[in-house]
């Protein structure tokens, strides 16, 4: 009934290009056919990061069938790198229909669907849960429904958790066979794909920012300017964004006398003020830059973004105190400022005298390979 009642908002929001592939491939099954291999190693992730993080995974495991389903399109895409059949996973009505027999599914972070565990399982798979976490923000929501997770978490055989927070916030909810192995993101392998000439100024970057971030890190960058010099670059997380952004970025521009330029078209960091307005970039940019002013921890819905990868390239990195998703990975992470909005410009000024930040510790892989190399 819920579905057919959302129809309307499905279909016009499938129509938008941030969903115009997902969408019709999760509600509609369009081009999302079942898996053709059985008996394989499925994971299921989110999104980009989730994706990424599979990698060091994936590289041991390059003899055995892995299939991938994803929910967003950049989650999808990134999947595509890996030797695996990759789909989107359907919404919860058609799983009954679509799911064959797989000798294992690995889920990722927390994606808790409840058909999704209950029907693997009853199709012989068994159900591991990696990577698995329950937010600040999000254990209160969980406790109060703990008799529905209680059930959903019954179909899983083993638990890897990024903390011992979230190894008791599962016990709670009546999960059992749990095991701490940390955040597997550590393992991720940070590379680059270009070469970027260095600005001769600071370089400052506003990476995976989000709605109206932008807006604070501009005012705080002009305010900068007055006083010393520096170019911003700035990559929003979502590339339908890119449109909006360039359009306050050059209005800013032109009203404080200072040069924009957007990077698909320029392909140079010259101006005072570019939009990286290209996918695959971030790493690129995070590699030529002093400081990396890290967006999702602005907003208070957001949960923040990853640090790791900033803090690889000795970026500064400064960052808002709503990172709520991130906390496992900031505490491996060094040197960074946790500021509200309207202190980015003093966090500028301060990152002159901090050191670089610096990430620190990595992760053992080996059970988690040796469990499903079992399997």
């Amino acid at each position: 009934m819920l579905f057919f009642l959302a129809l309307p908002l499905i279909v016009y929001l499938a129509f938008k290009q941030k969903y115009k592939e997902s969408i019709p491939a999760r509600f509609f099954l369009f081009k999302n056919p079942p898996f053709s291999k059985q008996n394989a190693i499925w994971f299921h992730v989110c999104s980009l990061g989730e994706a990424r993080a599979l990698k060091p995974i994936l590289k041991e495991l390059e003899e055995r069938d892995v299939l991938i389903t994803t929910i967003t399109q950049t989650g999808n895409s990134e999947a595509k790198r890996y030797k695996a059949e990759v789909r989107y996973l359907p919404y919860e009505m058609y799983l009954p229909f679509w799911i064959k027999k797989q000798k294992t599914l690995v889920v990722l972070e927390a994606e808790f669907w409840y058909l999704l565990f209950a029907v693997a399982r009853a199709r012989g798979a068994k159900v591991i849960l990696l990577n698995a976490r329950i937010s600040d923000k999000s254990v209160k929501k969980y406790l109060q429904f703990s008799w529905f997770y209680a059930k959903l978490l019954s179909y899983v055989e083993k638990i890897y958790v990024q903390s011992e927070v979230d190894k008791n916030r599962f016990l709670a909810l009546g999960a059992t066979n749990i095991e701490v192995i940390g955040n597997i993101k550590l393992a991720t392998e940070i590379t680059t794909s270009k070469e970027y000439k260095k600005p001769n100024v600071l370089s400052i970057v506003a990476g995976s920012t989000h709605e109206s971030e932008e807006k604070s890190v501009l005012a705080a960058f002009i305010e900068y300017r007055r006083h010393k010099k520096g170019v911003l670059i700035v990559v929003p997380r979502h590339p339908e964004r890119f449109e909006s952004v360039s359009e306050l970025l050059s209005k800013a521009a032109q009203e404080n006398g200072l040069s924009y330029s957007r990077f698909s078209q320029e392909k140079d960091l010259e101006s005072d003020i570019v939009l990286v307005d290209m996918m695959g970039e971030l790493n690129n940019i995070y590699k030529i830059s002093d400081i990396a002013i890290l967006g999702g921890a602005f907003n208070e819905n957001v949960g923040g973004h990853n640090p790791l990868e900033p803090a690889f390239f000795g970026c500064k990195i400064i960052t808002g105190k709503h990172f709520f998703h991130q906390k496992e990975l900031f505490k491996y992470v060094h040197h960074v400022q946790y500021v509200e909005r309207d202190e980015i410009y003093s966090a500028l000024v301060k990152a002159e005298e901090l050191p670089p930040s610096i990430m620190e510790e990595k992760i053992d892989l080996e059970p988690i390979i040796k469990k499903l190399k079992e399997s």
